[in-house]
C-alpha cells in the first residue's frame, strides 16, 4: 500500500475517533464551539497535506489536538481584547492551558462534559440540543442522527445549524452550570450519552456493527456524572442501563463482526464485572428515587431482567412486558411499543406480539425503520408463516444501512428459501 492511502485511512479513522475531544479541548480556549469546530477541521486539513508527505505521527491523536489548539492561540492572539484579557488573567497562551474554572468542589473537570452542558444549553430546542450534541461530541453523521430520532435527514442539518449560530449569538459560553441550572439541563445531558452510547452498539450505518470507542466514552461520561451528582436517581439509571447493555458486548459479534442476536449469544462472555456495577448503580438509582422509577431507571430494570438469566430460556419475559408497559406510559414512544411487542410476544406468543406490531405498521416514524419488518418476519418465521416471514426480511434488508446488519438480514431471508 502506498503511503498516500494508509495516511488517508489513518486521517479518516484517528479524526473520526478524536474530534470530539479536540472540539471540547479548542472551545475551552476559544469560548465558541462553531468556530472549534472550524479548528479542528482545519487541523484535519493541515493532517491530510502533511501526513501523505511526512508520514503518519506516532501519536496522531496528540498532532490533531495540538495542532487545532495552536491555531486556537493563534486566533485569540489576533483579537483585539487579547492584551486587556491577559493582563486580566496573568497567563501566557503559549502554554495552551484552558481558563481556569471557579475552584467549586462540584466542579466538573472534563472537556467532553463541559462541552455536554454547554450544547445543551436551554437557549436551544430540545431538538437542537441533541442533534447537535450528538454531532460534536458523539462524532455522528447528520444520516446517523436522523436515523436515530426517525426524522428526515434535512431537518437534522437545519437544527445543527441553527443551533450553533444560536450559541454565537446569544454568546453562550464554554462553561459548567451549577445548581438549578445543571439540573435543567440535565435531562438533555443523559439523553445524548444514552444517544451516543446506542450509536456505539449498534451502528446505525457502515461497515461495522459495534463502535466500541463511542460505548467507552458514553459510560465515562455517565459514571463522571453519577458522581459528582449522587443525588440523582435518573443519572444513576442511566449508568446502570449502560452497565448492563455494555456488559454483552464481547457476545454481540461473531468472528467476522457479524451481529449475533440475543438468544444465540454465548452468555459466559458476558462480562460480570460490568453486571454487578449495573446492579450497584441500579440500586443507587431505587435508594434516592422519591416516586415512580424514571424511564432510565425502568430501562436499567429490564436489562437487568436479561443479566440475571443465565439462558434465554430462563428469561422472565412476562416481568419485561410488564417493565416496557410501565416505560410506554412514562415515556411513550413508538420504538417502545416495538420492544414491547417482543416481549409480549415472548410471554404470550407470537400471535399476541404480532398483532401489537400490526397496530404500529401505519406509524409515520417507523414506516422507514428497519427493524419494525424485521420483528415481523421473526414473529411470521415462529407461527409458521415463512414466505411471508421471508418477504419481510428482505424489506428489512432493504431499509437498513448497516453492511453487517444487513448481511444478517438477508441470511435470514436466505433461510426462508
Amino acid at each position: 500500500m502506498t503511503a498516500q492511502p494508509t495516511a488517508a485511512h489513518a486521517i479518516e479513522t484517528v479524526f473520526r475517533l478524536e474530534s470530539p475531544r479536540i472540539v471540547a479541548g479548542v472551545a475551552r480556549i476559544v469560548r465558541d464551539i462553531g468556530i472549534a469546530e472550524e479548528l479542528a477541521q482545519d487541523a484535519l486539513v493541515a493532517a491530510l497535506e502533511r501526513w501523505p508527505r511526512e508520514g503518519v505521527p506516532d501519536n496522531p491523536g496528540a498532532w490533531l489536538t495540538a495542532t487545532a489548539r495552536h491555531r486556537a492561540v493563534d486566533l485569540v492572539r489576533r483579537r483585539e481584547t487579547y492584551a486587556r484579557k491577559l493582563a486580566e488573567i496573568g497567563r501566557d497562551l503559549e502554554t495552551t492551558a484552558p481558563p481556569e474554572e471557579p475552584a467549586d468542589p462540584d466542579d466538573i473537570d472534563d472537556d467532553l462534559l463541559r462541552l455536554v452542558f454547554t450544547t445543551c444549553h436551554p437557549v436551544l430546542s430540545p431538538g437542537a440540543r441533541t442533534a447537535l450534541t450528538l454531532r460534536l461530541v458523539g462524532g455522528l453523521t447528520t444520516t446517523e442522527i436522523a436515523r436515530a430520532h426517525l426524522v428526515p435527514e434535512p431537518t437534522i442539518a437545519q437544527r445543527i445549524v441553527r443551533a450553533k449560530r444560536t450559541l454565537a449569538t446569544k454568546n453562550i459560553a464554554f462553561e459548567v452550570p451549577y445548581g438549578p441550572d445543571r439540573e435543567a439541563r440535565l435531562g438533555s445531558v443523559l439523553d445524548v450519552i444514552y444517544l451516543i452510547f446506542n450509536e456505539g452498539y449498534a451502528a446505525t450505518a457502515g461497515d461495522d456493527w459495534l463502535r466500541p470507542g463511542l460505548c467507552e466514552d458514553a459510560l465515562r461520561l455517565a459514571r463522571v456524572l453519577s458522581g459528582l451528582m449522587p443525588g440523582e436517581p435518573e443519572v444513576h439509571g442511566l449508568t446502570a442501563l449502560l452497565e448492563f447493555q455494555a456488559s454483552r458486548t464481547a457476545a454481540r459479534t461473531g468472528p467476522d463482526g457479524e451481529p449475533v442476536l440475543l438468544k444465540d449469544q454465548n452468555r459466559r462472555r458476558w462480562n460480570r464485572m460490568l453486571i454487578a456495577r449495573g446492579v450497584r448503580a441500579l440500586g443507587r438509582a431505587e435508594a434516592t428515587a422519591a416516586g415512580a422509577p424514571g424511564p432510565y431507571a425502568l430501562q436499567a430494570t429490564i436489562a437487568a431482567c436479561h443479566a440475571h438469566a443465565y439462558t434465554y430460556e430462563e428469561t422472565d419475559w412476562r416481568a419485561i412486558a410488564t417493565l416496557y408497559g410501565l416505560l410506554a406510559a412514562r415515556a411513550p414512544s413508538p420504538v417502545v411499543e416495538l420492544n414491547r411487542a417482543v416481549a409480549v410476544s415472548m410471554a404470550d406468543g407470537p400471535a399476541a406480539g404480532l398483532e401489537l406490531v400490526d397496530t404500529l405498521a401505519a406509524t409515520p416514524a417507523l414506516r422507514d425503520y428497519h427493524l419494525l419488518p424485521s420483528v415481523r418476519g421473526d414473529l411470521l418465521d415462529r407461527l409458521g408463516r415463512t414466505a411471508e416471514a421471508r418477504e419481510e426480511f428482505v424489506r428489512a434488508a432493504g431499509l437498513a444501512r448497516n453492511g453487517k446488519e444487513r448481511d444478517l438480514l438477508l441470511r435470514r431471508a436466505r433461510e426462508h428459501g
